[in-house]
């Protein structure tokens, strides 16, 4: 009767060693796919981020292709002006001194 229990032993030793493998493999894989989620969600994130860039410089591409938009670009940029538009320069002047927020008696 010996030999029969020595290899129910054998055969209980090796399937545990086999569900270890297993399990220790599973949850390695586990890990992978949540590392591996993760960075596709901030890469995702960043491709939208991207996208969006994108389409705000399309719009302001097509903006600045017509007259108005580049009248605009003119104005705001190179400080041009159409014939016939008036210039106003207003200058402020302020005064720095350590008594200016004091109320005078």
């Amino acid at each position: 009767m010996q030999p029969p229990r020595l290899r129910w032993v054998i055969y209980a030793a090796v399937v545990s060693f086999l569900v270890a493998v297993l399990l220790t493999s599973f949850f390695r894989e586990l890990n992978t796919i949540d590392r591996l989620s993760g960075t596709l969600d901030k890469r995702m994130e960043s491709l939208v981020k991207e996208k969006r860039k994108t389409q705000e410089l399309k719009q302001k591409l097509q903006y600045y292709s017509t007259p108005e938009g580049m009248a605009r670009l003119a104005r705001e940029k190179f400080n041009l002006v159409q014939s016939g538009e008036k210039i106003y320069k207003i200058e402020v002047t302020s005064v720095d001194s350590p008594d200016a927020g004091k109320s005078q008696r």
